[in-house]
């Protein structure tokens, strides 16, 4: 590491921000991970790393940074930019919906419309009363950050997080433990449905399925910025059309949701192949802050239908 970059050049949590915004500006770093911009992306980085909540920052500007914290600062802003890694991995943190996650290189930096339906309206008007949710599952969780919200909107339920990779696993039950959610959230290692059914081929029932499955096409998987191939591919890819995990939950999801479940699934920019795989479905689009082409809902009987 270069010594001008943990000079006394660079004394003020200003200046460093001034510093990062202009290395950032000079570099060909992707935002998407939470921010959209250099400056946005530089006060994440800063305020995180010195541990200061986001929104103090006008409170800190002028406060000297230690030689330690300098050392740090230099080195997370040369990863970002050298090895393009993710704010969220270098500061283990990432937010979503006001709700803050431990994250790392073995689960998908959280990201999800499903969230803002939750937050915003919790399925209204098709799950009219939250108390109406007794159990709900999210497949492919992740980080198991949209489960944690299916327990705060839905507050007298029993969620289960489900995901193939036992890593991610492993930081669901980090994400549950830090909000007190051990009594009520179930972390289960399942390649989708495959752990929810037991011994007398007896599945597991649900009045709510959730999915943000893996969706990115080949085509796309070959183009990711330098950023998404820092996650993990197995959480992104899915299949040459991007449908392989939601061709999954259409064909199985009935079996696992009681007579007036539902499956809210997340599918990226696949609209246009889904209807085209599926035109008999009667698939109802979720407006989300992106528009009504990313989120659909099915009903158990329209599942059953098709």
């Amino acid at each position: 590491m270069t010594s001008h970059l943990i000079s006394t050049e660079l004394i003020t949590i200003r200046d460093w921000l001034r510093y990062a915004v202009s290395r950032f500006e000079d570099s060909d770093i992707f935002y998407g991970h939470g921010t959209d911009n250099s400056y946005d992306e530089a006060v994440w980085l800063i305020m995180g790393a010195l541990h200061l909540p986001l929104d103090t920052l006008d409170n800190f500007l002028d406060a000297k940074v230690t030689s330690e914290e300098r050392n740090k600062l230099a080195n997370f802003i040369e990863q970002r930019i050298t090895k393009h890694t993710p704010t969220a991995y270098l500061l283990k943190e990432a937010w979503l919906q006001g709700f803050k996650f431990y994250v790392d290189e073995r689960v998908l930096i959280p990201r999800s419309f499903i969230a803002e339906l939750l937050v915003n309206n919790g399925l209204q008007p098709w799950i009219e009363y939250p108390e109406l949710v007794n159990n709900a599952a999210d497949i492919c969780t992740g980080s198991g950050c949209l489960g944690i919200l299916l327990a705060d909107v839905y507050p007298e339920a029993a969620i289960d997080v489900i995901d193939i990779s036992p890593d991610a696993i492993d930081v669901c039950n980090i994400n549950i433990a830090s909000y007190g959610l051990q009594d009520r959230v179930a972390a289960i290692q399942s390649d989708m449905f495959s752990a929810l059914t037991d011994k007398n081929n007896v599945c597991k029932q649900y009045d709510l399925i959730i999915s943000n499955p893996p969706y990115v096409d080949a085509p796309s998987m070959a183009e990711l910025p330098a950023e998404y191939r820092n996650e993990p591919q197995l959480a992104l890819g899915s299949g040459t059309a991007g449908l392989d995990h939601t061709h999954t939950l259409l064909r199985e999801a009935a079996n696992y949701l009681t007579e007036d479940g539902i499956l809210v699934v997340e599918i990226g920019h696949n609209r246009d192949a889904l209807l085209e795989a599926y035109p008999d479905l009667p698939f109802t689009w979720l407006e989300v802050s992106s528009g009504d082409e990313f989120v659909f809902l099915l009903t158990k009987s329209q599942l059953i239908s098709q």
